[in-house]
């Protein structure tokens, strides 16, 4: 196991060897120089992960030193604790902002400088194993492609990055509105506050309330204690509401005024709760539609499209399929321990020719089910497992007819016979259930060819 490195930097000799000595006997692996300018060019040499740093100094002193120390890149630059025999207020403040993370006053006291020591480098090892944990969630929420859509979408997130902007993420399932919403939450002032999710569709009617609000112990069968909602939870950051056009018109209207006023009440509480939250929502509905048929309300609908994103689906950035092919290659044969993996241009094109009706979590999917399956490196079109390439509804319909009049005509008749048949042929039934006056429904079936008996 490697000892932590420290760096002494004293100009009195006799310092610099009891330091040592004392380090040493305590596990870590201690060196020293006697001025600033051997300071850098030990560090530039070796790095150390502490440097105990005097600030009077001949030559350049310890204050100019601990600032030419931060200069040094992130990952090799040590935490500086300073020394100095002629300590002040005014001194320490100023290595505190310079980046100094404690100041020590001689006569040093070997149980402080341990005590101090510990502290500095686990404050170190937080810092580095906190950018580590920033830098894989920002590669797990990377968005990947390089077609005119999504550089149209990560150039309207830079745009609306700095604001507090409610945002409504419009996309077909699987197309990404989640980690859509994660990136800006990590591009907004908000990002270093929780990130909060609420799958809207997934959660029981009578339950919804609860699980964004949050409620009082007893304040209904089964609760039997206190429990802090999402929006509370969310508190100075961002909340995610997916799926919101699966949530009912009772909720819709406390989520509207938790909305307008930034307050809510849980659940059989009589006391408002005051929050700061931005919420982002996603959906896979047309929400235009939804208000028109009453599902939806208009004054949410206009609450939340504040900032309105388009995921579009992963048929229309067919340019796409390869980087998110490989992407995914890299993750699963990583995630699995498995020998490094390539596509060949066959496969390729097994890939762009497919219709992806479950968009990117779809080919997410297949590229984890390769990875499972195929011990091989080099993965051709025999092993993609895709029986034919799937077309899309319109490419079969080109085939079937020769006019969108034809296909309109053929789409009604089939629908209005199968409303016959549901009423048994009575067609004033038929009728009211199509919203027509009888008589229009009678010249429509006889455009049709459509026959009373039929």
């Amino acid at each position: 196991m490697k000892l932590p490195a420290i760096l002494v930097v004293d100009d009195e000799p006799g310092i610099r060897q009891s330091l040592c000595g004392v380090l040493g006997d305590e596990g870590y692996a201690a060196r020293a120089v006697g001025s600033g300018e051997d300071c850098l060019e030990e560090l530039a040499r070796s790095p150390a992960e502490l440097v105990l740093l005097d600030v009077w100094l001949t030559g350049m002193d310890g204050m100019e030193t601990l600032s030419r120390i931060q200069d040094i890149a992130f990952a090799d630059r040590p935490v500086v604790v300073m020394i100095s025999g002629h300590g002040n207020i005014e001194t320490a403040v100023k290595a505190t902002k310079l980046g100094a993370f404690d100041f020590l006053e001689k006569p040093l006291s070997i149980e402080k400088l341990l005590v101090v020591a510990k502290n500095a480098l686990d404050h170190r090892r937080l810092d580095l194993e906190n950018v580590r944990l920033r830098g894989d969630i920002a590669s797990k929420h990377r968005i990947i492609g390089e077609s005119v859509p999504m550089k149209a979408l990560r150039q309207q997130m830079t745009l609306m990055a700095g604001t507090n902007g409610r945002v409504l993420i419009y996309g077909e399932s699987g197309t990404g509105k989640e980690l859509v919403a994660h990136a800006i939450h990590a591009l907004s002032p908000r990002t270093a506050e929780p990130f909060v999710e609420v799958n809207c569709a997934a959660i029981p009617e009578e339950l919804i309330e609860s699980e964004l609000f949050g409620h009082i112990k007893g304040s209904f069968t089964g609760a039997h204690e206190t429990k802090i909602g999402k929006f509370k939870k969310a508190d100075g950051g961002t909340l995610f509401l997916d799926e919101v056009g699966d949530m009912s018109l009772r909720t819709q209207a406390k989520v509207l005024r938790a909305l307008e006023e930034q307050r809510f009440e849980a659940v059989g509480a009589s006391e408002w709760t005051q929050v700061d939250v931005r919420v982002v929502a996603a959906t896979n509905k047309t929400l235009e539609q939804e208000i028109e048929r009453g599902n939806f309300r208009e004054d949410l609908f206009y609450r939340l499209n504040v900032i309105p994103f388009h995921m579009p689906p992963l048929r229309e950035r067919v340019e796409d399929i390869p980087l998110l092919a490989d992407h995914f290659l890299r993750e699963f044969t990583m995630a699995y321990g498995r020998k490094p993996k390539e596509l060949t241009p066959s496969a390729y094109q097994v890939l762009r020719e497919y219709h992806w009706p479950g968009n990117v979590r779809e080919l997410k999917n297949l590229i984890e089910r390769i990875v499972i399956l195929n011990p091989q490196v080099r993965i051709d079109a025999r092993h993609i497992p895709l029986q034919t390439t799937r077309r899309s509804s319109a490419d079969r319909a080109s085939e079937r007819f020769a006019s969108l009049q034809e296909v309109r005509e053929t789409a009604e008749r089939e629908y209005i016979l199968k409303k016959l048949e549901e009423t048994k042929g009575n067609v004033t039934r038929t009728a009211e259930l199509l919203g027509l006056e009888r008589s229009n429904l009678y010249r429509k079936m006889k455009t049709l060819g459509i026959g009373p008996k039929e």
